[in-house]
């Protein structure tokens, strides 16, 4: 055998057509197998009950606010989604370490006094497409929003007020304001309620003074019931007392308008007597005003000789009397002095 019969190069093998046939099935099947997927697990997606959907076609976006399955175009089409639960932040305090945030909760009042306030803002998602592009941060925008209209509130009441008895209002307040600015920014956020979670003095002395300010009120609000208590107690007798002296002013008024009408009609039916004979009623006067002025004296009344004479006998008798005792007592004298 000849050495250079085996010494030759071996020729290069090379694909034949079957070959690249099967070559381009494979790849054809796996982008096939992988459009497939895109299509089945990219064209469907799923909204909860508490979401709505904002769908994006070439730069447009469109909410979607039904809840269930819905199909987009792969690709083309892209989907974001927004919880549209009750949310909410703090201001004022670290929900997390319960921790005052100084620069939040330190306020002034409109007594100018310092107080530490604390909220909780509670808020939903109204419009998904204008809180996802209407600003970059609509959750920063609602607290400093909020933040703004606190101070506005709580520095137009006195340190009493935010203490104690004008919560509600400053609460509603706040809700209010804060109500109109959002309807002016239009960020796609509703406020839901926003409450005042604890107010107090910045420091422990000033609490302390508080405190004793409030005991002194309580004080006073006591005093005051009581005081109370003791008008009801007593306004009843004071008002039965002031009836029962009306009514008897009413009764001695109607007594006297009685008598003088009495007086009155005596006086006209004296009257029609004297105009039929003046003589005997006038002696009749005469003796009946004698009756009144002189009760307790005895008097005889002579006329035989025409002429009328009044007699008090009780004056003459009395006179004998102390004369004849005058007498004894002067008769008594000398006998002891012979």
């Amino acid at each position: 055998m000849d050495y250079q019969q085996y010494n030759q190069p071996r020729p290069k093998k090379s694909f034949n057509g079957d070959g690249m046939k099967i070559a381009k099935r494979i790849i054809i099947g796996v982008v096939t197998a992988i459009l497939a997927l895109i299509i089945i697990f990219g064209s469907t997606y799923q909204i909860k009950e508490q979401e709505q959907a904002v769908l994006i076609t070439f730069g447009k976006a469109k909410a979607v606010t039904n809840s269930g399955l819905h199909f987009k175009l792969p690709i083309l089409q892209q989907v974001r989604k927004v919880d549209t639960t009750i949310q909410g932040f703090t201001i004022g305090y670290n929900s997390q370490t319960n921790d005052t945030v100084d620069e939040e909760a330190v306020m002034i009042t409109s007594d100018y006094n310092f107080i530490n306030v604390d909220f909780f803002v509670e808020y939903r998602i109204s419009d998904p497409v204008k809180a996802l592009y209407a600003s970059q941060q609509p959750t920063t925008i609602l607290k400093n929003l909020s933040q703004s209209c606190i101070r506005t509130v709580i520095g137009s009441y006195d340190v009493d007020s935010v203490l104690t008895t004008g919560k509600n209002e400053i609460q509603a307040a706040i809700k209010e304001m804060i109500l109109k600015k959002l309807e002016e920014q239009d960020i796609g956020i509703q406020l839901v309620n926003i409450t005042i979670q604890d107010s107090e003095p910045p420091t422990t002395e000033i609490m302390e003074a508080f405190k004793a300010v409030e005991t002194a009120k309580q004080g006073k609000e006591t005093a005051l019931n009581n005081a109370n208590k003791y008008r009801n107690e007593k306004l009843p007798n004071a008002q039965a007392g002031a009836d029962k002296i009306i009514k008897d002013a009413e009764a001695y008024k109607q007594e006297r308008i009685n008598e003088a009408s009495g007086q009155v009609a005596r006086f006209n039916a004296m009257y029609e007597e004297y105009i039929k004979n003046p003589t005997v009623t006038k002696q009749r006067m005469f003796y009946e005003a004698m009756e009144d002025i002189l009760p307790d004296i005895d008097i005889v009344i002579d006329s035989s000789n025409g002429v009328q004479k009044v007699l008090p006998l009780d004056s003459f008798v009395t006179m004998d009397e102390s004369q004849a005792g005058t007498t004894q007592d002067s008769n008594s004298t000398d006998t002891e002095n012979e």
